[in-house]
């Protein structure tokens, strides 16, 4: 099978839409399938596979570095004029969502469509443009392409609710996650980073990793463990970047745990398990997900979880069996995981029912069956 996917996001981007991205692309690889990629062009980036087309882009960086892409582009239409594809997977509605759009009808063949994200939830990364003006666009652009796809993906059962009551009337949705890709994952050192930061053998590690910007709520989390960090044998590690870091840090001082709260930055995803494997109990504050990938890699990884009760997460989640949901109320949260902290069972317990739901349902080789599947079932509907 020969498959394109279109993305406004890719990378060297760390975030959740170039990963799933490639964990598909490497599981369809190896599987013998085909895989093209065209995404916007981001100054300074090679690309080393061959298959990856860039398009041009505006390179804009105000809160952060995001390239635009500008979806018409003469040489590009050549590339994919030549291309025998059988089926296009649009990862946005629009930019490059339009090209998918385009491609599909001209060359007669399907169009999948993934919802990744809850577009009201992400207005700040729309600069210039009210809040409420900006998401109502928005969703509106993406309920119309969903409507005129073949078929959508969620990433999660929990979003489609949401979706139609948006307007998608698409008969053709299916939930499907992105799969934990195991090879990044195995012989995980998590002395390694406890050794880094100076961080005690016995002391209980809390970890989020997260992008630091405001819907992943992470100051949320802070405010509700503040109280417990202030015990000596308590620390709570921060993987991720974003433009609220200063803000966050400057909470921290106020609040008097600075030394108790490691802000790690972004790092290299070759180094992203011996993070996880350095924590004891995955904290986790967002209600903007589709899925949670980070959360499905800390389940894999063997962490019990204290999340807030949202989208995406209830359906990863099972409270009281592998970690607590929570509503957003910081006294309830900061309980929950006092909970996990006081029971070292407990954490045990949790933790072995997270990575066994995992690995039954949620690793890339099941997901990516699943998405074959779907393409599949695609084409012979086309025909």
């Amino acid at each position: 099978m020969n498959i394109a996917i279109f993305t406004n996001n890719y990378l060297p981007n760390p975030y959740g839409v170039a990963r799933s991205i490639e964990t598909f692309r490497y599981e369809f690889e190896k599987q013998g399938h085909s895989v093209f990629i065209f995404a916007p062009r981001l100054k300074g980036y090679q690309d080393k596979n061959p298959n990856v087309f860039r398009y041009p882009s505006l390179d804009i960086n105000i809160k952060f570095r995001f390239p635009l892409a500008i979806p018409y582009f003469q040489k590009m239409d050549k590339i994919i004029e030549k291309l025998d594809l059988d089926i296009i997977h649009a990862q946005h509605p629009n930019l490059l969502g339009i090209a998918a759009r385009k491609w599909s009808k001209r060359k007669k063949i399907p169009l999948i469509f993934t919802w990744h994200t809850l577009y009201d939830k992400y207005t700040n990364f729309v600069p210039f443009i009210p809040a409420r003006i900006s998401a109502g666009y928005i969703i509106k652009k993406a309920v119309k392409f969903a409507n005129e796809a073949d078929m959508v993906i969620t990433p999660t059962n929990s979003i489609i609710p949401i979706l139609k009551k948006w307007g998608v009337r698409n008969k053709n949705i299916t939930p499907i996650a992105t799969g934990v890709l195991k090879k990044e994952f195995d012989n995980s050192d998590g002395d390694k980073i406890r050794k880094k930061y100076k961080i005690k053998k016995d002391d209980i590690v809390l970890i989020t990793v997260s992008r630091l910007t405001p819907e992943k709520n992470v100051e949320f989390i802070l405010q509700s463990v503040k109280d417990i960090l202030k015990r000596d044998d308590i620390k709570l590690m921060i993987v991720g970047g974003g433009y609220l870091t200063p803000e966050l840090k400057y909470f921290c001082k106020q609040a008097k745990i600075k030394n108790e709260v490691i802000f790690c930055g972004e790092i290299e995803r070759k180094e992203i398990k011996n993070y996880y494997a350095s924590g004891d109990i995955f904290v986790y504050g967002s209600k903007s997900e589709t899925q949670g990938m980070t959360v499905t890699e800390a389940m894999y990884m063997g962490l019990p979880i204290v999340a807030v009760k949202a989208t995406g997460i209830n359906n990863l989640v099972l409270n009281d069996s592998n970690g607590f949901l929570m509503r957003e109320n910081k006294q309830a949260f900061a309980q929950a995981v006092e909970k996990l902290i006081a029971d070292k069972n407990l954490r045990q317990k949790f933790g072995k029912t997270s990575q066994k739901n995992i690995q039954d349902q949620f690793t890339s080789e099941v997901c990516a069956q699943k998405m074959l599947a779907i393409y599949e079932k695609a084409i012979k509907t086309k025909k």
